[in-house]
């Protein structure tokens, strides 16, 4: 499981229904192209991507070891997180159909918050392509979902994620322990980001 924003908000009853139906009904083809809700279909490929330590190796909440079947468990444990409006697991697939990268949307409606996870194949990485990406990921979160803060985490040694978050304008906060789903910690970097902040930042 994902780890809660160290920022508390308080949603209100209609602010969190509001966004649990974003969740459930948020079409990510708006978000770019090849974009789709991750389904059982999909998890060959996300085996594939994942099976590459340089591309899951960073990401906390990944199940380990990556195999068919904890890959399965994965993402049908998202889709039912989808159902209840509490996440979103989307695929991207390149020009071929095959899954070229993830992302793993966590939201706490009641808070109003958000934690983006994700990943691209490595030979997709350093491509000069990624700034763009994220910003696109979190500007459609604050607007589809509705959320009011979104927090990131990134492993201490992962250099390339720490330079594009702090890029995007989030606030580096200190560090922070998470869990991993095998119970164990690590500690990691940890930012926060408000919708008003982005909003200042990016389109004023």
């Amino acid at each position: 499981m994902s780890t809660p924003p160290k920022t508390v908000l308080q949603a209100s009853e209609a602010e969190a229904e509001a966004i649990r139906e974003a969740v459930r009904t948020a079409d990510p083809a708006t978000l770019g192209p090849g974009r789709a809700v991750a389904e059982l279909k999909h998890v060959a490929g996300l085996v594939e991507l994942l099976s590459d330590e340089a591309v899951s190796g960073p990401i906390y909440d990944l199940p380990k070891p990556i195999t068919p079947d904890s890959v399965t468990r994965w993402v049908t444990e998202r889709q039912a997180e989808r159902l209840a409006g509490e996440g979103l697991l989307m695929v991207t697939l390149d020009a071929q159909g095959k899954v070229s990268g993830y992302s793993h949307i966590a939201v706490w409606p009641e808070r109003a918050s958000a934690e983006l996870a994700g990943a691209i194949r490595a030979d997709l990485q350093n491509q000069g392509q990624g700034g763009v990406g994220m910003a696109r990921s979190f500007d459609w979160i604050f607007e589809t979902l509705g959320v009011r803060l979104m927090c990131l985490t990134a492993a201490l040694d992962n250099v390339r994620a720490h330079k594009g978050i702090d890029a995007a304008g989030f606030r580096r906060l200190g560090e922070r322990e998470v869990t991993r789903p095998d119970g164990t910690t690590r500690a990691s970097v940890y930012w926060e980001m408000t919708k008003d902040e982005w909003v200042r930042r990016h389109r004023l």
